[in-house]
């Protein structure tokens, strides 16, 4: 296990850039003591040590979800170990649309998949 943490709610705007309209497929996760503007956006988890950062090929468990981890931005080691926070981006791109992304390849993220009490876990 590289990293384990428990989510604690979600901001009531962290899933308006799961948009197809807007031609979006991502969410953000950030610790609960995010600052209010930011936690509206996201998905809130306790605050975990990172154990080893997360590679492609990994496995990320997100609420009641699998995904395979296909690409890892160049800032998600110091962002994820400071704040609990990164994007993560769905469609399994092999590159990193920003230096903060997780990209994932699995099923599209709906609220009712990550209940507070669920977990994110990389392995």
């Amino acid at each position: 296990m590289k990293y384990r943490t428990t989510i604690t709610g979600c901001g009531p705007e962290a899933f308006a850039f799961l948009s197809k309209e807007l031609d979006l497929n991502f969410v953000i996760i950030f610790n609960e003591d995010a600052p209010k503007e930011l936690a509206e956006l996201s998905i809130l988890h306790t605050q975990e040590k990172v154990l080893a950062m997360p590679v492609p090929g990994d496995i990320m468990k997100l609420g009641k979800n699998i995904y395979t981890i296909t690409a890892v931005g160049t800032e998600v080691e110091q962002t994820l170990t400071t704040l609990g926070h990164c994007t993560l981006a769905f469609g399994g791109a092999t590159e990193a649309y920003r230096p903060g992304c997780i990209m994932l390849d699995g099923p599209i993220l709906t609220k009712e998949a990550v209940p507070v009490g669920e977990t994110i876990e990389i392995y």
